[in-house]
């Protein structure tokens, strides 16, 4: 008897850990005057496109996060990735949160982008960190951070 408890609390147990996700991916990406990040689908003219835009900031009029994600077990219509950004302008670090619901469409991994853009390119200046999150509900399933990103503690006046 006790085996037989035992091995159904083994084949249940699975289905009590609940939602898991990950953010597998996060390539940061200039949009140019026409919306595109590539003259053509190589990656090679992708990277040098980039560094074209990189080195042309007239050029350019937003940014865009292209983010993979993974989400196993999860409810499909309360997903969503929020972006923080912390940019340099004037000496002056801030940071900016951008939420995106996003939909799961099958077993694998997903891309999706999130754009910055209009006034909230304008006032982000140079992008120095990131944190992407995937999150569903309430609770967040996983997060991805450049290696600049760290918990920002609130500055106190010098006495």
């Amino acid at each position: 008897m006790r085996r037989l408890l035992f091995l159904v609390f083994l084949a249940l147990s699975p289905l009590a850990h609940g939602a898991e996700g990950r953010v597998i991916k996060v390539l940061p990406q200039f949009v140019d005057k026409k919306g595109e990040v590539s003259l053509s689908p190589s990656l090679y003219e992708r990277d040098a496109y980039q560094f074209y835009l990189r080195n042309h900031p007239a050029v350019r009029v937003a940014m865009r996060l292209a983010v993979q994600w993974k989400a196993k077990d999860v409810g499909a219509a309360d997903l969503k990735l929020r972006a923080e950004l912390r940019g340099l302008e004037t000496n002056t670090l801030h940071t900016i949160t951008i939420e995106q619901p996003v939909q799961k469409k099958g077993r694998f991994s997903h891309w999706s982008s999130i754009k910055i853009e209009g006034q909230n390119y304008k006032d982000l200046g140079p992008l120095v960190a990131w944190r992407v999150s995937l999150w569903e509900g309430g609770r967040e399933l996983g997060a991805l951070e450049s290696f600049l990103w760290s918990p920002v503690s609130p500055v106190s006046p010098s006495p």
